[in-house]
């Protein structure tokens, strides 16, 4: 409501003497202040804050009257009364000075066009010259105890018990002083014979008058407090009445709140009592306190002293208070406490020192609250400076400057969904950058039309639905400068609001407006600076679509004026719509096209406007609708706080017949002094169909009687939007209740449309408490909006003295932070308490969309957990059962159970889980519903409830489960969880995984820690490959610490025995790329492991449904040959066979087509291209995982008479280097001297298609690699057919031939490259090339099988063992080398093994084949 900003000003009077002042009083208008010292009273100016003149009294006349001790102003500011010690009133006249008018003016530059150009407008923005003149002097013979100024009389209270009314013109005009003996005071104004006070020995200590509440609020000597009232209009002996409050015995001082009807008694404990008369019985109702409460203030809530002061702001919503040992607290108007100096950075240093608050001797507001005028009783001269008197002293003069939110005195801000705060010379917005996007529903559901945005191309982007990111995306503010030409001219600002879009802002001051636009940065004055010096907003404005709506007195016409201006237009009275009022507007409002008014006559006014779009400017025309006298229940104008129109309504739309009318403006909503009333229209009588009202000129419904639906309240919020899936929020009304919280009055609908309950109510007032100040509410997104002070300490940057401080070190800087809180679960709160839960579930569905939603749940059980857990008494309906069951309506409710109990203390669980459900059961429903994150949170439960066999056997199948879902990260906390409860660490369980550790391969990060090449020769790979002693290889990365730490422990057997029973069946289920992931990230012992099951789990049992489902998980498309190929392809036949196999196996082929020829030799010779490749081979680092490696290819001519020749030894060569990933480049000429037609073509690219992707190809290669090391040769072999791999085919044949490989798995390769072909025949044509061009190494294999098993028959089984397949690392080297050396000589003779010539003599082969057990049979397509 009310927030400091900055630090405090610090004001310097330039005044020869050793007397400080001591007191201070404004005037009516809060523009003048009188300061009080001992002999002399200043007079001071607002703005600016300087001093304009002086008096001191005569050493004789000092000597006479006493010292100076309080003062009060004539309500015209023309006269002031000082009393005195020896009980003097002095009266002086304040006039202005005759010569010179203004003491400090504003110099403007030439040609600038605020001049002078209306009477007194020179004077008015300047300090004038006033001067002090003695008027006359009473003398009452007692001491003055009090001073109140009541209309033309001045009320004047002395020590003698006695009551003195004088005009000011210093007459009694006959009227005699009030003794208060003679006043009868009782409880009530009913109970005249009640208990009355002894006023034998008592006096008025302080008092002041209460123009609305028709009396004055007193506190005596002894302490006790009442209120005294005249009977009649005549305030004589015999007219008094008082009433007192009874067992208060220590009151301090008092303060009326003239709009709230309040009075607030200082009491000598520190805290503040608020009353209020009780309409019926006259008697003084204790309202609320203001106290504060040892949970914010511990060391000091108790010893603050006597209360000293209290003072209400001039718009009555806030109330400052001072104690006796200093301090200041600020609380809104029904006890909200708002901030305080004794706490915080106000009481201590930055090095955590503790600060002496500063004691307040006299403090006033300023001009509509924006500074607050202190007097410090510190006494802070130095030693020399008392006794030299010619030292020029500097009183203690505090200016806190305060914003405020524009609800305190323009409250038709309350049907907006932003927070606008206005200070002295600058306004804050929270609806973020002008530039992103803002609600376009609003401006829908207020009008048909769209405004119109004059040089703004973004306006497209502005009315976009303004989101939570806007309002709540960061805590700071966008800051509007007021424009100072304004400023100068018509400070202070008393009005300012915003539109509905939160683009356009509007300010009113003391003449005239003036608007900003936040697309434009711009702002708008009047042009016509005699328009705007001759209106004066009264009752606020507002804003409607793009037009601004404000209440107005004409000064030259004298009239009260209703005036419409056009944003998009020049700010002239000309452009303006006015329509003439019959009396002055307090309030106005805007809902949808209607205006409501109330008037100083205690009437309301309702007026349509309608856009008209006829002319070059759209104009506005304004109709009266409706006009309701309020005079009956209204005593007093100024009472009435806020006015608004709404569609809320006791019926909710259940009983309406049309439901059209649910937006339609249905009640009048009327904050009277705190009271919310409430005159719906009256339906009592015959329906109008809605189409035969139409007419907005047609007479409305008539009111009811007004109906109180809250007491105590500050602000209001509506809205006249609607959604049918959030009604609950957007059909209700939004109270703010100071230190009681919030309420809404929440509408009940009945489920599925069935027919209401005639007992239930249709309504429901619901309380909840929040922890900000509401500005602001969030109707559909369920949030409030508020702002909070937040403080800085400077003090380090200064060095603390004896002498005076600054005030950067005395205060901290305090800023104003936006800040907001959900208020959802307070409501299903509420409303299951009343077991409504059916309207908590629909409320609550209908928001589970939010992305807080969880949140909300989640708060609700905490805190209904923390109460009754924790509740000393037993609690005989316990709500937390209802809490659970009302939880697990929702898809959340384990997270949510889970969540809480993690962030509650362990003591409380048990009372948890016993509502919820046991968290066993919990775990397993977690599982079943594969929320694997939340079973782990309920496993740091279990581990803390449970015994360790039951954390152990839950986190066995959570780690099996994880597994399954390749949760890795979850693993591998598992894997920790598991050898924590292993290691007896159960007194402090696992934390909770707090990151997700990066994977940037796709499951193969744990191989980068292996230096392997994928660009090797055959020659690098004899060495490496096939060299089975390295089955065992272990990880160099962090995570080979850990398997290779406690390898003999039992626990760890545990988890490995697990992990081998997850890869055993990931390989029964050929789900490599899987095992792959698996061991990558859980630091798996792959080779090692393989090697143990290459008899076993490693087998391969169908070579076809491997070879399918490897096609299918690394996304490998089946190759395929287009019919046209088939047919007209020379490659049918046999004819440039070698040279497409060049094109088709090499592994880059999908470069060569769209690289350049980089490096090379073109020879052309009798129209033939021979082309020779030599191969740099060299050995690549891990790096080659990463992208490919460039090889060196060296063309060279060939003497080499043949075309076959030549080309086949290049082809040989392709086939042998087809594990380099290299770049292979070619020339367009090698197709045409190809002779290649366009089916050839055709065929090429259709097998460059056949490529998968490159990451597939590398992590395929990557596992070949690791197949090849541990031995399984069945998933080599399958992984070359995938990649069409002749050369290692070629390798494996060569490492079977010279090495013992069981028979079984020997058959088993047969067996499985028969299947293999015959899938190929039937279902693959794809495949028939590749398997053409390894048939010979396939018939090699063939020739293999057949001689070990004739021998192996004739043997014994012992011969074959898994050991000695294990124990032959020699032989596998040397045959490897034997491969190399063998293709490394087909290179150099120019013939390879897939390039011999298919004679006649290979259908022998066959023939011979065929006849042989087991023989392949592999034809020519």
């Amino acid at each position: 409501m009310y927030f400091l900003s900055g630090w405090p000003r610090r004001l310097l009077c330039p005044l020869k003497g050793s007397e400080k002042p001591f007191h201070i009083q404004p005037d009516s208008r809060r523009l003048v202040f009188a300061l009080l010292s001992q002999t002399q009273i200043s007079l001071w100016y607002s703005r600016p804050s300087v001093l304009i003149v002086s008096y001191k009294e005569s050493a004789k006349a000092a000597s006479q009257f006493g010292s100076y001790e309080r003062t009060e102003w004539k309500p015209d500011s023309s006269m002031i009364a000082v009393a005195t010690a020896n009980g003097y009133i002095l009266l002086f006249d304040i006039v202005c000075s005759g010569q010179e008018k203004c003491l400090y003016e504003p110099v403007y530059p030439r040609g600038n066009p605020r001049v002078k150009v209306t009477p007194g407008y020179k004077e008015e923005q300047c300090a004038p010259s006033l001067t002090v003149e003695m008027k006359k002097v009473l003398d009452f013979q007692a001491k003055i105890t009090s001073l109140q100024s009541m209309q033309d009389d001045l009320v004047i209270a002395t020590n003698d018990g006695i009551l003195h009314l004088i005009h000011w013109d210093g007459l009694t005009n006959g009227r005699k002083a009030i003794n208060l003996c003679s006043v009868p005071f009782s409880v009530d104004l009913q109970s005249l014979r009640g208990p009355s006070l002894d006023f034998e020995s008592l006096h008025i200590q302080d008092m002041e008058y209460g123009s609305t509440l028709d009396g004055f609020a007193v506190v005596f000597d002894d302490g006790r407090i009442g209120f005294v009232t005249p009977v009649s209009n005549k305030l004589t002996t015999e007219n008094l009445h008082g009433v007192w409050a009874q067992e208060i015995t220590d009151g301090t001082c008092v303060a009326i709140n003239n709009k709230y009807k309040l009075m607030a008694f200082g009491c000598a404990n520190g805290s503040v009592l608020v009353y209020t008369m009780d309409t019926t019985t006259g008697a003084m109702q204790l309202s609320h306190k203001l106290e504060l409460t040892p949970k914010h203030y511990p060391d000091i809530w108790n010893k603050t002293g006597a209360v000293k002061l209290i003072r209400w702001s001039p718009d009555c919503s806030v109330a400052m208070v001072t104690w006796a040992c200093g301090g200041l607290s600020l609380w809104s108007v029904f006890g909200a406490h708002l901030f305080c100096t004794l706490g915080g950075d106000f009481a201590h240093y930055s090095d955590g020192t503790k600060k002496e608050p500063m004691k307040i001797s006299s403090m006033s507001w300023g001009a509509e609250g924006y500074h607050l005028w202190a007097i410090s009783s510190d006494s802070t001269q130095v030693g020399n400076d008392l006794e030299n008197k010619n030292v020029v002293q500097q009183a203690e003069i505090l200016q806190f400057q305060f914003i405020k939110s524009a609800l305190t005195v323009n409250p038709c801000m309350n049907n907006q969904e932003q927070v606008l705060l206005q200070g002295e010379d600058r306004l804050y917005l929270n609806c973020g950058d002008a530039l992103q996007n803002q609600n376009s529903s609003t401006a829908a559901a207020n009008s048909g039309h769209q405004p119109v945005r004059e040089k703004n191309p973004l306006y497209n982007d502005i009315l976009v639905p303004q989101g939570l990111s806007t309002l709540l995306g960061h805590r700071h503010w966008h800051v509007v400068q007021i424009h100072s030409t304004y400023l100068e001219s018509n400070w202070p600002i008393k009005f300012a609001a915003i539109d509905q879009l939160g683009q356009c802002v509007a300010v009113a001051g003391k003449y005239g407006i003036a608007h900003y636009a936040l697309f434009t940065r711009k702002w708008k004055l009047f042009g016509n600076i005699t328009q705007e010096q001759n209106m004066a907003v009264t009752g606020g404005l507002a804003w409607w679509n793009d037009f601004i709506v404000l209440a107005c007195y004409n000064l030259v016409d004298q009239q009260e004026e209703l005036r419409l201006y056009l944003r998009s237009s020049n700010l002239d009275n000309v452009f303006a719509h006015i329509t003439k009022v019959q009396s002055e507007t307090l309030l106005i409002n805007v809902f949808k096209d209607m205006v409501i008014l109330f008037r100083v006559d205690c009437s309301i006014c309702l007026y349509s406007i309608d856009r008209k779009d006829d002319g070059p400017n759209p104009t506005a025309s304004v109709q009266v609708l409706q006009e309701v006298s309020m005079s009956r229940y209204i005593p007093h104008p100024s009472l009435v706080v806020s006015i608004t129109l709404t569609s809320v309504r006791t019926e909710t739309g259940i009983t309406l017949k049309m439901p059209q009318q649910a937006c339609a403006a249905e009640s009048i909503m009327l904050n009277l002094a705190g009271q919310l009333i409430m005159l719906q229209r009256d339906r009592s009588g015959p329906q109008v169909r809605e189409k035969d009202s139409i007419s907005k000129h047609k007479k409305l419904l008539p009111f009811c009687a007004p109906v109180v639906l809250a007491q105590c309240v500050e602000n209001v919020w509506t809205t006249c939007r609607s959604n049918k899936q959030k009604r609950h929020l957007l059909e209700a009304l939004w109270l703010n209740c100071g230190e009681a919280g919030m309420k809404v009055w929440l509408p009940l609908f009945p489920r599925d449309n069935r027919k209401p309950h005639s007992f239930l109510s249709r309504r429901i007032m619901l309380p909840f408490q929040i922890n900000i100040y509401p500005l602001a509410v969030l109707f559909e997104d369920a949030l409030v909006l508020g702002a909070v002070n937040e403080t800085v300490l400077y003090d380090n940057l200064y060095t603390r003295n004896n002498e005076k401080e600054p005030l950067e070190v005395l205060f901290p800087f305090c800023t104003v932070e936006r800040t907001s809180q959900i208020y959802l679960h307070h409501i299903l709160r509420q409303l299951l308490v009343r077991n409504l839960g059916e309207q908590a579930l629909l409320l609550a569905q209908s928001c589970v969309t939010l992305p807080y939603f969880p949140h909300v749940l989640e708060l609700m059980l905490h805190e209904v957990l923390e109460e009754e857990a924790t509740s000393r008494e037993p609690i005989p309906d316990p709500l937390l059962p209802t809490v659970a069951k009302f939880i697990t309506e929702f898809p959340l409710f384990l997270q949510t159970v889970v969540h809480c109990a993690r962030k509650t203390e362990y003591a409380l669980w048990n009372y948890l889980f016993a509502a919820v459900g046991n968290p066993k059961d919990l775990f397993e429903e977690c599982l079943l519903a594969q929320d694997l994150d939340t079973a782990a949170s309920y496993l740091i439960i279990l581990q803390n409830m449970e015994v360790p066999a039951v954390s152990r056997q839950h986190a066995t199948l959570l780690f099996s489960t994880a597994l399954e879902h390749g949760k890795w990260d979850l693993c591998r906390h598992m894997i920790r969880f598991l050898k924590a409860i292993g290691a007896g660490e159960l007194e402090t369980p696992p934390p909770t995984p707090t990151h997700q550790e990066p994977s940037s391969t796709g499951g193969f990060e744990f191989f980068k820690h292996r230096s392997i090449s994928f660009s090797q020769s055959v020659e690098g790979l004899s060495a490496s490959k096939f060299n089975l002693q390295k089955t065992l290889s272990m990880p160099s990365g962090p995570s080979a610490k850990r398997w290779s730490k406690d390898v003999d422990s039992a626990e760890n057997m545990y988890i490995d025995e697990m992990l081998w029973r997850h890869a055993r069946r990931l390989l029964e289920e050929m789900r490599l790329k899987d095992l792959s992931s698996f061991a990558a990230q859980l630091g798996f012992e792959l080779i090692g492991w393989l090697s143990k099951e290459r008899t076993r789990a490693a087998r391969v049992e169908d070579f076809v449904k491997a070879l399918k489902r490897l096609h299918n998980d690394f996304l490998w498309p089946v190759p395929v040959i287009p019919s046209s190929c088939l047919v007209n392809s020379p490659f049918k036949n046999g004819k440039y066979k070698t040279v497409g196999e060049q094109f088709l196996n090499t592994q880059s082929t999908e470069t060569f087509v769209t690289s350049d020829l980089e490096s090379g030799v073109i020879n052309a010779h009798a129209g033939h291209i021979c082309l020779s490749l030599n191969t740099a081979h060299t050995q690549t680092d891990s790096g080659s995982l990463q992208g490919p490696q460039t090889q060196d290819a060296i063309l060279s001519p060939l003497l080499s008479k043949g075309d076959e020749c030549s080309i086949g030894s290049a082809t040989d060569l392709t086939e042998t280097s087809s594990m380099v990933d290299g770049d292979w480049t070619m020339v367009d000429e090698g197709f045409s001297a190809l002779s290649l037609t366009q089916s050839d073509l055709e065929y090429i690219s259709m097998e460059l298609a056949n490529k998968g992707p490159r990451k597939s190809q590398v992590q395929l290669r990557y596992l070949m690699h690791i197949f090849m090391e541990a031995g399984c040769l069945e998933w080599c072999l399958i992984i070359a057919l995938i990649l069409r791999d002749s050369a290692v085919i070629c390798q494996i044949v060569s490492s079977i031939q010279h090495s013992e490989v069981p028979t079984d798995i020997l058959q088993g390769i047969k067996s499985g490259m028969l299947a293999v072909d015959g899938w190929a025949l039937a279902d693959c044509p794809g495949y028939k090339p590749f398997l053409n061009r390894i048939k010979p190494q396939l018939q090699k294999l063939n020739e293999i099988t057949e001689e070990q098993i004739q021998p192996e028959a004739f043997q014994p089984l012992s011969r074959v063992s898994i050991s000695k397949t294990v124990e032959a690392p020699s032989s596998w080297t040397e045959d490897n080398r034997n491969a190399a050396s063998h293709i490394n000589g087909s290179q150099n003779d120019g013939s390879g093994i897939t390039s011999r010539p298919e004679d006649d003599g290979q259908e022998e082969e066959e023939e011979q084949q065929l006849e042989d057990e087991g023989s392949y049979e592999c034809s020519v397509s």
